[in-house]
């Protein structure tokens, strides 16, 4: 019983989910609305019991699988909150288009139980059965229009290319498990400083425990799903998979890298180091080539998830705490520039062309100042939120001896600069093609303009989040 206390949260969403499910069973195509209220009212319920049960310490539950601390909630409180943004952006959507889709509120749901099982992970078996139950929403959420061939086309590709890299992880847990005998992470620990074949094994198999991090990370090279997903997606579906599932994944990396194989830091931050070159320098050279804007915010994401990485590489307290801040940061951000979009679009066209942002700024200056701050923060420009955390992310690069990396990453952020600013060229320089006034409803709106202020007072006031970010990573201070 005292450790079904300690994951009343889940309990609580999965029972809910089924609820909401059964609503839009018996309810039928009328039952969009009471979908939508039934969906937000159980992330809101959701959210509080994780207030009124914050753990004050790190307790591991039902048998050594699941790991409840302090780092794990925030992340899930964060996940939780862009959850309920992400259903009046989806809502505000699929009502211009007049679209009966109430199945993308259960599909979120059920995804974001993954999510919560995934961060609250204490063993590599947890870890995979998180992923596939997220994994598996995903992919049916890409799939939700059966009439769009590229939406077919995307969903394909994802659940292939998804499925290999879940045997390879899959691969990987059992050459960790045939060395050490154990799934607990907690365990697998004292087994990295073992004799010089058997270690030589645990890399192996950390080299295919790290492919199925990067794939859902979307980093190169095992990113080639990700700009066609997010293309083909409808928009919400393109802004939940960039947002709330990035915090699970970087909890599913520090869960393996640091509490289970923080012996072989020196091994996988090399791999890392790798893996964040290719991508900070790949993604953000090819964006600039993109004219249609999902595809542009799809290498955008391939390049931030490499700054993420180098957070992670450095493999400290203050690295994990740094990369905590970026990420969360960054799927902020995501939100509100796939929000924008939705914002734009009606019921006849998808505003999915960079040209769709001319003269945003004329029809509306409110959210084109709200675009102009998320462009900013995705550029790192000071002093908004994005460049704090490519700054505190790169003060740890310097600070464990990689000067050249950092360098480099700097380098390949003033290239990346480029196509962000010229989206805000085109909302205060260029003319409008399309006369006519935004078409969106008030909480809509009031959700987006949330979004783009906490980003804003996020640059003014960066402590405030990384100290809690610092204070929650303290157990990995060694």
């Amino acid at each position: 019983m005292t450790d079904l206390w300690l994951i009343i949260p889940e309990l609580s969403l999965l029972t809910l989910a089924c609820g909401v499910l059964l609503i839009d069973v018996f309810r039928g195509h009328d039952s969009n609305a009471v979908t939508f209220w039934a969906a937000i009212f159980s992330v809101l319920a959701v959210l509080a019991l994780m207030a009124l049960y914050f753990p004050d310490g790190s307790t591991i539950a039902f048998f050594g699988t699941v790991k409840i601390d302090p780092m794990g909630t925030v992340l899930k409180a964060f996940a939780l909150a862009l959850v309920l943004m992400s259903f009046f952006f989806a809502r505000d959507y699929f009502g211009k288009n007049q679209e009966h889709f109430s199945e993308f509120y259960i599909l979120a749901m059920f995804a974001t139980i993954g999510m919560l099982v995934l961060i609250s992970a204490n063993s590599l078996l947890t870890v995979y059965l998180g992923l596939e139950l997220l994994s598996l929403s995903l992919y049916s959420m890409v799939a939700m229009n059966r009439d769009s061939a590229q939406s077919s086309e995307a969903a394909m590709k994802y659940f292939i290319l998804g499925a290999l890299a879940s045997g390879m992880l899959l691969y990987g847990i059992s050459m960790l498990y045939g060395v050490s005998g154990t799934l607990q992470l907690d365990q697998l620990v004292a087994y990295t400083e073992m004799a010089d074949q058997q270690r030589i094994l645990m890399v192996f198999g950390v080299v295919f425990v790290i492919v199925g991090i990067a794939f859902k990370l979307g980093v190169v090279p095992f990113h080639m799903w990700l700009p066609d997903v997010y293309q083909g997606a409808a928009t919400p579906v393109t802004l939940f998979i960039g947002t709330a599932p990035k915090l699970a994944a970087f909890a599913m990396a520090v869960r393996i890298l640091a509490d289970g194989l923080q012996g072989l830091a020196a091994e996988w931050s090399s791999m890392l180091i790798i893996l964040a070159v290719l991508s900070i320098s790949i993604g953000n050279i090819v964006a600039i080539a993109q004219t249609n804007i999902k595809r542009m915010l799809a290498y955008s994401t391939i390049a931030h998830m490499g700054f993420l990485l180098l957070g992670i590489l450095a493999a400290s307290s203050s690295g994990y705490a740094s990369a905590m801040f970026y990420v969360i940061v960054y799927a902020l951000t995501s939100m509100g520039a796939f929000g924008t979009v939705i914002l734009l679009s009606r019921s006849d066209t998808e505003a999915d062309q960079i040209t769709d942002f001319s003269g945003l700024a004329k029809r509306s200056p409110w959210f084109g100042f709200i675009m102009l701050v998320l462009m900013f923060s995705l550029a790192g420009v000071p002093p908004f939120a994005g460049f704090w955390a490519k700054w505190y992310v790169l003060k740890e690069v310097v600070a464990a001896g990689y000067v050249w990396l950092a360098a480099l990453a700097v380098f390949f952020s003033i290239i990346g600069a480029y196509y962000y600013l010229r989206i805000v060229k085109l909302m205060y320089f260029d003319d409008s093609s399309d006369p006519q006034s935004l078409v969106a409803s008030q909480d809509m709106k009031l959700v987006l303009s949330v979004n783009g202020l906490a980003i804003f007072l996020l640059g003014v006031l960066p402590g405030s989040l990384m100290s809690i970010c610092v204070i929650v990573t303290i157990p990995y201070s060694g």
